[in-house]
């Protein structure tokens, strides 16, 4: 029997949404507003969510508090208040777009999840606009 145990988190950051490559207006006509050279920001919402068989021991799919001490430790703090093209190394080749930044999340988690388990990533950037991204 599988079981799915999710854990919500948020942070704040800004983000500018272009290609050094393209000129201004290329990158006007792809991504709009959200090209401004002065960057913008969200509220983002996190949803981490482990998919796996019951510990017969502990009753856990996962414990929590690890789930929740992982999130904070890898994405949290390194996130939030943070302009992501600026000062997360991830992105500084790499177009902060939610898709990006929910992989960007998977991979960080991944390796500290037990890969017997089913990690997925659900990145809210707007309360109507999010990416889920399970690592496939």
């Amino acid at each position: 029997m599988k079981v799915t145990v999710s854990r919500k988190a948020h942070f704040n950051a800004a983000h500018r949404l272009y290609r050094k490559e393209w000129s201004m207006e290329q990158n006007d006509d792809v991504f709009g507003k959200c090209n401004n050279p002065n960057y913008h920001g969200h509220n983002y919402e996190l949803i981490v969510s482990v998919t796996g068989e019951i510990d017969q021991e502990t009753g856990f799919v996962i414990d929590v508090k690890i789930l929740s001490h992982l999130i904070y430790e890898l994405i949290e703090k390194e996130f939030d208040h943070k302009n992501l093209n600026l000062d997360v190394p991830e992105f500084h080749d790499l177009n902060p777009t939610a898709e990006n930044i929910a992989v960007v999340i998977w991979n960080k988690l991944r390796g500290f999840i037990d890969n017997r388990k089913e990690l997925e990533v659900t990145l809210y950037e707007t309360p109507r606009n999010f990416v889920s991204y399970k690592g496939n």
